[in-house]
């Protein structure tokens, strides 16, 4: 994806969804030698039992009237209304898209979803409301979502006929000097700490732990995700080679049922439950409400090396790709290196790399090494030459500091009354509404860096350019962390190869926004399914190298077949009895996740199996 292919933090991807109602044929497909049976169907407007309106209005008395009757403002474009003319203005406003509870921060995927809202939406304000929501859908046997950032690349904040639990309100952010979890008093010892609503976005956690208070909280690279979101799905930042990986951070949550039940979960009080929120997946356990994360002294400085080399041959670009993955083992496979080297069919290699507690001079000794090799081949250039900045830690999310000194490497917010700090980085202004094309990823094992292995990592890694760009994203595979981060990030769910993996390799493409009822002609399907089969092409060469590779469940191929496996190896049985245990009749679906095998593609019709 473009987004990919810029460093997230340099100061600087009407249509029905096609496989929303997969025929029986294909469901059968998923479990050779079965029968299928239907079962339990949720309701869908129209249908018998489907809630009256006056019980619809004695749920809008029960969350004081925050229920919402939801409609995409891309729906009146054909008569020109405000509210069209409004989104086609900020379509590329990612702080717009998130208050739009009708939309969400991807458009869809070809021949997979495509973003259509919820029948109504309650604009949660606290756990009370979350409570009569989840009571009412489960009540009235309705297809239940829920929203914070709305960032999945998945659809799984989207489904049309459902229930939406919209918590972009529940966004306070408190700090603690010295926290200890419910129950843990006399056993877990009192840390520093914040605690955050589900729908806060790291930008707002960043702006009050870094910026305001001089600490450092693990969170996402993308300044508008939701923090609720990424701690669910095991979660990856800039700085996780040190730090691990955010849900390995959390210190306590709280969270509905599907009973109904606020509950607060941590180590010692539902223990299984807690586990199973680090890393286990969003939207299949429960509406997280609340999450308490540890904070960690802030590093003096954070900074960014980035760059681009072209190699004139193939043969030079491959003896490129060679030296750039001897030089990352022998210099940067540490906790102090993250982000990425992007590797382009072009036979261009793109430097987006980010550090944490070196000084400037430190960093370009660093690299010394490796760019007087390319400045001594006579077959490379830099295409742009590269840069080594280093700042202040303190001011690494801080939106007055680079309105100052580098205005270009940032996009505010720039509706009326937008607080000053919601900004992204420039370089993730590509993902905004994207309709993607196809998306992979794959962890790739450390043995991969040995001497005796790396000639095949960089025959496959050229190999895969021939189809379509890839990334390494070095801080998404937590090899090389220190043993304390690595303790925390193995005791979550998400799947153990990433604690063995050098780097998360992603490969994808995407289009331009397409909302169903934007005006124009929507996306060329054409081209998106010929990208599509390419960027497979591609992953197919590198997972020769690597053919046990997990997949990362928040960026990952929708038609991902094993996905039990690919998503979380070893760690679904537990999972599944989590999932079996607090949500045992699957009131929380997301296709591809903890216990979705139950349900059709939709999550509409229980199925049960016979064989």
């Amino acid at each position: 994806m473009r987004r990919r292919q810029l460093l997230k933090a340099a100061m600087a991807m009407p249509l029905l969804p096609w496989l929303a109602s997969a025929p029986l044929q294909a469901l059968a497909a998923r479990a050779p030698g079965s029968a299928i049976r239907l079962g339990h169907a949720r309701v869908r407007p129209g249908d018998p039992g489907w809630p009256s309106d006056a019980e619809w209005q004695r749920l809008a008395q029960a969350v004081g009237g925050r229920l919402q009757r939801l409609r995409s403002p891309f729906e009146g474009c054909a008569s020109h209304d405000a509210a069209c003319e409004e989104a086609l203005a900020q379509i590329k406003n990612p702080y717009y898209l998130g208050d739009q509870p009708a939309l969400t921060q991807t458009s869809g995927w070809v021949d997979a979803w495509t973003s259509r809202p919820s029948v109504y939406a309650v604009a949660a304000e606290n756990s009370s409301d979350v409570v009569a929501a989840v009571n009412f859908a489960r009540q009235h046997h309705l297809r239940l979502v829920v929203k914070g950032g709305g960032h999945s690349y998945q659809g799984t904040s989207d489904a049309p006929d459902s229930l939406l639990v919209w918590t972009r309100h529940m966004n306070a952010i408190t700090l603690h000097d010295a926290f200890v979890a419910q129950g843990c008093e006399g056993v877990q010892a009192p840390l520093p700490a914040v605690s955050v609503q589900a729908g806060a976005m790291w930008i707002d956690a960043y702006d009050a732990v870094t910026t305001r208070a001089g600490r450092y909280v693990q969170g996402g690279g993308c300044t508008t995700v939701g923090v609720a979101g990424l701690v669910q799905s095991g979660g990856f930042g800039s700085f996780s080679k040190n730090f691990g990986s955010v849900s390995s951070n959390l210190l306590e949550a709280e969270v509905v049922t599907a009973d109904g039940r606020v509950r607060v979960v941590n180590p010692r009080q539902e223990p299984e439950l807690f586990w199973a929120l680090k890393g286990g997946g969003g939207g299949s356990l429960g509406v997280v409400t609340r999450l308490t994360l540890r904070t960690h002294e802030l590093p003096a400085t954070f900074g960014a090396v980035f760059g681009a080399i072209h190699a004139n041959t193939d043969e030079a670009y491959r003896a490129l790709i060679v030296q750039a993955m001897r030089f990352y083992r022998e210099a940067l496979f540490n906790p102090h290196w993250g982000e990425q080297l992007v590797f382009r069919g072009d036979n261009t290699l793109r430097l987006s790399m980010v550090f944490q507690g070196l000084d400037q001079a430190t960093a370009e000794h660093t690299w010394a090494p490796f760019l007087d090799w390319v400045r001594a081949r006579k077959d490379c250039h830099f295409k742009e030459e590269p840069r080594v900045i280093a700042l202040p830690a303190r001011h690494f999310w801080d939106a007055d500091f680079f309105r100052q000194h580098a205005p270009q490497l940032i996009v505010a917010d720039g509706r009326p009354h937008a607080p000053r700090n919601h900004v992204l980085w420039a370089g993730d202004q590509g993902q905004v509404g994207q309709f993607i094309h196809g998306y992979r990823s794959g962890w790739l094992p450390q043995s991969l860096l040995d001497p005796a292995r790396l000639n095949d990592l960089a025959d496959a890694l050229f190999a895969a350019t021939r189809h379509w760009g890839l990334s390494l994203h070095f801080n998404k595979g937590l090899a090389g962390a220190p043993p304390e981060a690595l303790a925390r990030s193995r005791d979550t769910a998400t799947h153990p190869g990433v604690l063995d993996a050098f780097a998360l390799v992603i490969i994808g493409g995407e289009g331009d926004p397409a909302f169903p009822g934007m005006p124009g002609p929507g996306p060329d399907l054409a081209q998106a399914r010929d990208e599509a089969a390419r960027i497979d092409q591609s992953m197919e060469a590198l997972l020769k190298v690597a053919p046990d590779a997990g997949s990362y469940v928040s960026e990952s191929n929708y038609f991902e077949r094993d996905w039990q496996r690919s998503f979380w190896g070893t760690n679904y049985p537990r999972l599944a009895a989590a999932k079996r245990r607090y949500d045992r009749d699957g009131l929380f679906f997301v296709r591809h996740g903890v216990g979705s095998e139950d349900w059709s593609e939709d999550g509409f019709t229980r199925i049960t199996r016979a064989g």
